[in-house]
């Protein structure tokens, strides 16, 4: 894929990701364009001929909504709303956050409702197709009327102000856009308004996270699969008979799933004197599953989001209506990320228990996963390392969606929080790829004490690939150092996803 062309087509996951990993540039459709010049047309019509005040067109903003602003007024006062408003502060959003920020704002406001010029638009796919990316900090939305501030940062250099990255390097936007020959674009009347109002900083979080999530899910199947190898578990709790029984489509899923990894394992096969296994091994088709259930309903409420409309007001030039709403509010994302938090939560949860199970010295392995255990103390640290991550993550698991304060005067009563909650649930999914990734450094290893048994051909096949990049360790070593190729191989290998 060379070019995406924006259009009103159905964006999902899957086109974003390949959008992502093509390198594609972006071009809008002639049907956007149209409609983007059409609601310009409208607007500008609309407000040479009408003297009744339009909220954010011809007025202040939040509780100076009241407040009209006149004619001549109008392109300062939407300049104006982008500077004052790009209060971000903190840690800096990944530039490739950033990326889709600006995709997915190209995309809402090429449906033709928001009333910006082709021009504005024209100029962030510039800065996309370019890799310019503006510098946006993580703190300051409330995630309600908007990601005001971030989504500030975001559009700073259109005015020639702010920052960005190029070529991972930061320059003063002034000095990239003369660079390109980009003159300065003079907002016109509810430009910055459009820009601003929005979720984009929400949902480029989410669709990040999303695409993260899916695929270290798929790989918490696989690496408990190594695992249960390792400890010599049983098949019978991933029987499909016990999951057709109570139905859940993830639950099937993961049993289907973690059935076909284990397909010709000596290991699995071979009679176990153990009746049962801890309920980390036994109920991983339970648990694993109940994370995949949930990863599908956010996953159709952040496309629907991407595929919408977020500014305010909304302009309908069909109907003759500009209408002030409440589409920018993060009401629908706000709940669903922190739903993401409590569900990539429980695997690396489950998963550190496995861990703990694992260098127990139970079933014929060594303690702590060494031949010599009290000279060495082998893969007992690593679990630590694991339970204080999994214990941050609990404390990330309290949702920011419970929460509301009230801001402008009262006019914004009630707020998302959404942002936060899109931050914090980037934390607790790169928390989980760490989790996992120890997970695998003592699975692997524990799976040598089973020789000369061999596993099922895909699990013995991936664990040669991870030696290529993790050894076994024979004597005590410098184990950070294994823990972070651990996290690089889960990072890069290529899984095959079935639908989640």
């Amino acid at each position: 894929m060379k070019t995406h062309t924006i259009s009103s087509q159905f964006l999902d996951l899957d086109k974003v990701e390949k959008i992502i990993k093509s390198k594609a540039k972006l071009a809008l459709s002639d049907e956007a364009k149209e409609a983007v010049l059409k609601c310009r047309r409208y607007l500008d019509e609309k407000m040479e001929k009408s003297d009744v005040p339009v909220y954010g067109v011809t007025t202040g903003f939040g509780s100076l909504c009241n407040t009209s602003v006149n004619k001549t007024d109008l392109s300062t006062l939407q300049s104006n709303l982008v500077k004052s408003h790009a209060c971000g502060i903190g840690d800096e959003v990944p530039q490739e956050i950033v990326r889709l920020m600006l995709l997915l704002k190209v995309q809402s406001l090429s449906y033709g409702y928001s009333g910006v010029q082709l021009d504005t638009i024209e100029r962030l796919i510039d800065f996309y197709n370019k890799g310019v990316y503006p510098v946006v900090y993580q703190q300051g939305s409330l995630g309600a009327s908007g990601d005001l501030a971030p989504l500030a940062h975001m559009c700073l250099p259109l005015l020639n102000e702010g920052e960005v990255y190029y070529h991972n390097k930061k320059y003063p936007a002034a000095e990239i856009n003369e660079k390109f020959g980009w003159k300065p674009i003079t907002l016109q009347s509810k430009e910055g308004l459009a820009l601003l109002n929005g979720t984009q900083f929400m949902s480029a979080y989410g669709v990040w996270l999303l695409l993260k999530a899916r695929k270290l899910s798929w790989l918490a199947d696989i690496i408990g699969a190594v695992s249960l190898e390792a400890f010599d578990g049983r098949i019978e709790p991933f029987n499909l008979s016990v999951h057709f029984a109570r139905p859940h489509v993830g639950q099937i899923l993961t049993a289907t799933h973690i059935n076909s990894l284990l397909t010709g394992s000596e290991i699995i096969a071979r009679p176990k004197k153990h009746v049962q296994d801890p309920y980390s091994f036994r109920c991983m088709p339970q648990v694993h599953g109940a994370t995949k259930d949930s990863l599908s309903h956010i996953t159709s409420v952040v496309e629907t989001e991407i595929n919408s409309a977020t500014d305010n007001p909304t302009v309908f030039p069909d109907e003759d209506l500009i209408i002030s709403a409440g589409n920018f509010h993060g009401q629908p994302l706000a709940l669903v990320l922190d739903f993401l938090s409590l569900a990539m939560s429980e695997l690396g949860n489950i998963s550190e228990r496995r861990i703990y199970q694992l260098i127990s010295g139970k079933r014929e392995l060594p303690s702590f996963l060494v031949k010599n255990p009290g000279l060495n103390s082998g893969f007992m640290i690593p679990q630590y390392t694991a339970a204080s991550i999994v214990n941050q993550n609990k404390t990330f698991t309290m949702p920011s969606s419970s929460d509301s304060i009230e801001s402008s005067q009262g006019q914004e009563d009630h707020v998302s929080m959404g942002a936060n909650a899109a931050t914090k649930a980037y934390k607790v999914v790169e928390n989980v790829e760490k989790i996992l990734a120890i997970e695998l450094l003592n699975a692997a290893q524990a799976l040598e004490f089973r020789r000369p048994l061999k596993s099922s051909e895909f699990i013995e096949d991936f664990v040669a690939q991870y030696r290529k990049h993790v050894p076994f360790v024979e004597n005590d070593t410098i184990m950070y150092k294994l823990m972070a190729a651990s996290r690089e191989f889960i990072r890069n290998v290529d899984v095959v996803m079935e639908e989640i």
